[in-house]
């Protein structure tokens, strides 16, 4: 009886969803991702982009530093959202070919949050603030660029030159960079 309750329900269900043309059923990770943004606090120096706005689990989030070693650049970043989010953390990369420790040239990003000390209550606002804050304090103790992160610790001075010549558009140690002088 219970069974035969639940077929019937199915087919009205999906009677109404082929009324309405949608059949789709919204996901937790599509709930809580849609919750994140709008409850995202953005610092004046970032922005988001969303290339298709019926997807909220793939955008796009600019940062561009008001202060520090890489004040003046616009830095771009993917953010995928699994279907497990909010237990796992969104793929983050860096789209913007950067001179940093923590990020290497492939635009892989080391932030503790994004692997072993994610947790659900951590949110998208989360990730944005440690992200704008690896641009204002590097952290060579934890490199993804050995080289970068190396040059940090010995030679501040030439560190900061490196990073202005590769936001300019230069070579560093053999990699051209692009400009992302905004």
């Amino acid at each position: 009886m219970i069974k035969l309750f639940s077929l019937k329900q199915q087919q009205k269900d999906g009677d109404q969803t082929s009324k309405t043309g949608t059949n789709k059923k919204t996901s937790p990770a599509q709930l809580r991702i849609q919750k994140d943004i709008n409850d995202l606090n953005l610092p004046k120096t970032c922005t988001t982009e969303f290339p298709d706005p019926d997807d909220l689990l793939t955008f796009k989030l600019f940062i561009c530093p008001d202060e520090g070693f890489y004040k003046g650049g616009r830095f771009k970043f993917s953010f995928k959202v699994g279907p497990h989010y909010p237990h796992e953390p969104p793929k983050v990369k860096c789209e913007t070919l950067v001179y940093h420790p923590n990020i290497d040239l492939d635009g892989n990003v080391c932030l503790n949050i994004l692997r072993e000390d994610w947790k659900p209550v951590l949110t998208i606002n989360s990730i944005v603030y440690g992200l704008q804050y690896l641009f204002s304090e590097p952290n060579p103790e934890d490199p993804l660029n050995k080289e970068a992160a190396e040059v940090l610790q010995t030679n501040r001075r030439l560190f900061e030159s490196n990073v202005a010549k590769a936001m300019r558009g230069h070579s560093v140690g053999g990699t051209y960079f692009e400009c992302c002088l905004k």
